[in-house]
């Protein structure tokens, strides 16, 4: 029997709001220990769908709500929910376009309720925006002026082109974007900070050589070792 020397290679899915730092930190665990990790980035809310319909992955890496939702429902191992990083949600305007302020809360329903358009994601900072407008009483005030991409679509791009005049979304994703002008986070009072965790996909419990390589590279994520990484993609370390 012809033993395999094939290198190990581990395959993820993720929400687009980690893409960047895990192509980073892929390529950093690849480089400390052979192992490569493929990790590919769609809307949050297909990834769990293409998870729960039993596509082969080794780790999910999703906003920590998801992750508990596919431990509940058996798609992802139970206990094996890591949190790895901390991700705020910033707001951005067109490069070159007036910047209003956001500093208070007071300041951020004056620029959403002058805003033109306004621009959010379906993912966790999404269904946080939605929440806070519904707070403030203007959600069906502003619903008119709302724009919605589909999932894995990036505000930012939205915004880059013209079509959205006021975006939120992770700061992560806004960070390095062209075309665009950060004005900063939400403010204190209304801060909202999502949480990443990884997990274990079902489909590979009896593998136990595969779960420990899994294990490994979800230890490599939550470590201090990369701290520095996830700060320089706008993420707080834990």
């Amino acid at each position: 029997m012809q033993i395999s020397t094939s290198p190990l290679v581990l395959r993820g899915i993720s929400s687009m709001a980690t893409k960047a730092i895990l192509a980073d930190l892929t390529q950093v665990y690849q480089a400390e220990t052979g192992v490569a990790v493929q990790i590919e980035s769609v809307g949050g809310v297909d990834a769990a769908k293409r998870v729960q319909a039993g596509e082969a992955f080794d780790v999910v890496l999703l906003a920590s709500d998801a992750v508990e939702r596919l431990i509940a429902s058996g798609h992802v191992m139970a206990d094996s929910r890591n949190d790895w990083v901390r991700s705020p949600v910033a707001v951005a305007v067109r490069a070159g376009a007036a910047r209003p302020d956001i500093s208070t809360e007071a300041a951020l329903k004056a620029a959403v309720l002058a805003a033109p358009s306004l621009g959010f994601s379906t993912g966790p900072s999404g269904v946080y925006l939605n929440q806070l407008l519904a707070r403030w009483g203007m959600a069906e005030q502003v619903k008119p002026r709302m724009v919605v991409p589909p999932p894995g679509t990036p505000i930012g791009s939205l915004v880059a082109r013209g079509e959205v005049a006021l975006g939120f979304q992770q700061l992560s994703e806004l960070i390095a974007l062209p075309g665009i002008d950060l004005l900063g986070t939400l403010p204190p009072e209304v801060a909202y900070i999502t949480m990443f965790s990884s997990g274990i996909a079902q489909v590979i419990a009896h593998d136990a050589a595969r779960v420990q390589a899994v294990q490994s590279f979800l230890k490599f994520l939550a470590s201090v070792d990369v701290e520095d990484v996830k700060r320089r993609h706008g993420m707080d370390w834990l």
